[in-house]
């Protein structure tokens, strides 16, 4: 059985809260060794070796939302693509959204994914299922043989649901089948006629805004169904910080609540949009400064659980039009990472905690066998040298789609070599 030691590596485990100078040792698909007491138990013989030099060696990340072309939008993104892109950024878990062609809301393509991503992906990939058939908001999936059939969450991915009646059954169910209830919290009535966040830049834009109060109303909502139900609630991506009180209010409560927040609110705010740029159109829009330092502080504090890419793949003819035609959304699967370290090279985040939100806190969340170095873990990791500067260049990005946000970012850490499973899935 031939092995594969790391050594010479700085250890960051946050399943472990551990980071410090080791040895990893791989057999097979498994880390059956991992920490500093490991140098001195030698090498295996005929192990292969690879000699760290200092850099930083990470729990895979799980990115916990991911949009796919696959099926119906091939042209955006595939399976397959979309699995090369996340190993060139160290993610080697993610778990898909149902907001396909046809949507992911029955038993046969949540098969589909699994096997596609058996056949053609290079990373984990995990379905999430629709609440509701379609994503319209009206009838209910059959959530417990989704759940059964592989599905890791269920949502509406880009939608929210409005029908409080259909949301409370939609939690009971997911609780009594074990299954997180991941929601975006927009009104849509309040919000429908905004393209970027209400306030004076968007008056001086001549773009209509959506408030702040979109967000928080409707998960003041979701909190009162949650505690409700007692089920399981995550809060998929939060981008203000009257939401991150309502977060924390609700944990203060003792309910079974998490939130994720995007790389992009935690990077960027509506300033980046400049005159109508169309790559900074997202869902939720970019907020204020003061948001932003919000997420910030919601994440360091532990308010906020994850962090997300919210990739979202879109092509040139949908972006490439007025700032209110164009699609929302930024691919992000290949830049998480770099970006999340600029929080750490700041000084604005610990290390161990942004790594936690990008590895071990969001499989806890979704029940995912990953996110931890400890021994006997799966070996999906990746060996991350954290001062490489490096430049986002769009013609080497590996998605399919090129709409990012970070084009032309400047960002120190850089991804250097990704495992799953032991196998080498990504080289610089």
């Amino acid at each position: 059985m031939s092995a594969t030691v790391l050594q010479n590596a700085r250890i960051v485990d946050p399943s472990r809260n551990l980071d410090e100078l080791g040895t990893l040792i791989i057999r097979q698909d498994k880390i059956v060794a991992s920490g500093a007491d490991v140098r001195n138990q030698g090498v295996p013989e005929g192990a292969t070796i690879i000699d760290c030099q200092g850099k930083a060696v990470l729990p895979g990340l799980v990115d916990a939302r991911v949009f796919i072309g696959e099926p119906g939008a091939e042209h955006r993104e595939t399976i397959a693509s979309a699995s090369h892109a996340a190993a060139a950024g160290g993610v080697t878990s993610m778990i898909m959204m149902p907001d396909t062609d046809p949507v992911i809301d029955n038993v046969a393509l949540v098969e589909f994914v699994m096997r596609t991503a058996r056949d053609t992906a290079v990373v984990n990939v995990y379905p999430a299922a629709a609440v509701t058939k379609g994503l319209l908001g009206e009838e209910m999936t059959e959530i417990g043989l989704l759940r059964e059939a592989g599905a890791v969450a269920i949502t509406e991915g880009r939608n929210s649901i409005a029908n409080t009646q259909l949301m409370r059954r939609a939690l009971t169910y997911a609780r009594d089948f074990g299954v997180v209830l991941a929601h975006e919290a927009q009104d849509a009535h309040l919000g429908i006629t905004g393209v970027m966040n209400e306030g004076l830049y968007a008056s001086w834009l001549g773009l209509s805004g959506t408030p702040r109060e979109a967000e928080v109303i409707p998960l003041e909502r979701d909190m009162r169904l949650a505690a409700l139900t007692q089920a399981a609630y995550h809060a998929a991506q939060i981008s203000t910080g009257m939401s991150a009180e309502v977060i924390s209010r609700a944990k203060h409560n003792g309910l079974n609540v998490t939130a994720g927040v995007s790389i992009n609110h935690l990077s960027l705010n509506e300033n980046d949009i400049g005159e109508f740029r169309t790559f900074f159109r997202l869902q939720p829009p970019l907020r204020l400064e003061e948001d932003r330092l919000a997420m910030v502080e919601a994440l360091r504090d532990g308010t906020i659980d994850i962090i997300v890419s919210a990739h979202d793949p879109q092509d040139v003819d949908t972006k490439r039009l007025p700032f209110a035609d164009a699609a929302a959304g930024a691919i992000g699967l290949e830049t998480l990472l770099g970006a999340a370290l600029r929080l750490y090279h700041n000084g604005d985040v610990p290390l161990l905690r942004i790594v936690e939100a990008m590895s071990s806190a969001p499989a806890r969340i979704f029940g995912l066998d990953a996110g931890s170095l400890r021994p006997g873990s799966k070996a999906d990791m990746t060996i991350v040298d954290l001062d490489e500067p490096w430049v986002v260049n769009e013609e080497d990005l590996r998605s399919r789609s090129k709409n990012s946000c970070f084009e032309g970012a400047r960002f120190q850490g850089r991804v250097v070599q990704t495992f799953v499973a032991g196998k080498s899935v990504f080289t610089i």
